[in-house]
């Protein structure tokens, strides 16, 4: 469960609580009585420690390589990388 700090507005009392995700605000004064209560933003309450992340941490060892251009004896008639000879792309203009 977090731990919230509130503070009342008019008497300035100030105190944490614990307190579920789901329970409402406090908005009563425990001290005054006044509904002047209000929760504060603070900071967050964990550490991390140790020597950290690396790459390796997550990479998906099972991965497959990622495709390579077609290989100068498997299809290509043309003989630039998309393979057709009318495709448009620049290999093709440089050919023509």
């Amino acid at each position: 469960m977090p731990i919230y700090e509130y503070r009342c507005a008019s008497c300035g009392f100030q105190s944490e609580y614990l307190q579920k995700v789901g329970e409402p605000l406090m908005t009563v004064c425990p001290q005054c009585g006044q509904e002047s209560f209000n929760k504060l933003l603070t900071a967050a309450g964990f550490q991390l420690k140790g020597t950290g992340w690396y790459v390796t941490d997550f990479k998906n060892s099972g991965a497959k390589p990622v495709a390579k251009a077609e290989s100068k004896e498997g299809g290509s008639s043309s003989g630039h990388a998309c393979g057709a000879g009318a495709c448009g792309c620049a290999a093709s203009k440089a050919e023509a």
